[in-house]
C-alpha cells in the first residue's frame, strides 16, 4: 500500500473527458473515485452525500464557479479538503480559492505525478 492510504475522491469539472482523464490518473495512483460533478452546484449538493476525502474542483464552471463552490462546501464542512484545477493565467482565481479555504492547486493541462503528489499531500495534511 506505501505510505499513503487510498483517498475517496470526488472529480468536478464541466468537461466530461477532464473528469475521465483525473479519474484515470487518480485510479492508476490508488485513489478511488467515489463521485464527479458537472458544476459546483452539483458539487455542493452531492458532497454532503458522498462525503469524500477529497475533491479536485475545477474554477471556471456554469451554475456555480468553483471559487464559489469552496466557500458552499466549507460552509457545511470546515475540515472539506478541496484541490483546485485551474488553466494557466487564472492565477487571481487560485488565490481567491485557497483564501476560501481550498488546500492546494494543479494547473491543467494535468500532470499525473503532480495531480498524486497534491492529492497525497493534502490527505495527510492536518485539518486546519
Amino acid at each position: 500500500m506505501g505510505r499513503y492510504s487510498m483517498a475517496r475522491v470526488m472529480v468536478v469539472d464541466d468537461a466530461a473527458f477532464m473528469r475521465m482523464m483525473l479519474k484515470t490518473m487518480l485510479v492508476e495512483g490508488g485513489h478511488e473515485v467515489v463521485g464527479e460533478a458537472a458544476n459546483g452546484l452539483e458539487a455542493v449538493q452531492a458532497y454532503m452525500k458522498i462525503k469524500p476525502d477529497i475533491i479536485t474542483m475545477d474554477i471556471t464552471m456554469p451554475e456555480m464557479d468553483g471559487v464559489e463552490a469552496v466557500r458552499e462546501i466549507r460552509k457545511l464542512d470546515a475540515a472539506a479538503k478541496i484541490i483546485m484545477c485551474s488553466a494557466m493565467g487564472q492565477k487571481a482565481m487560485v488565490v481567491e480559492a485557497i483564501t476560501a479555504g481550498a488546500k492546494d492547486f494543479v494547473v491543467k493541462p494535468f500532470q499525473k505525478d503532480r495531480v498524486i503528489e497534491s492529492v497525497n499531500k493534502v490527505l495527510g495534511s492536518p485539518v486546519s
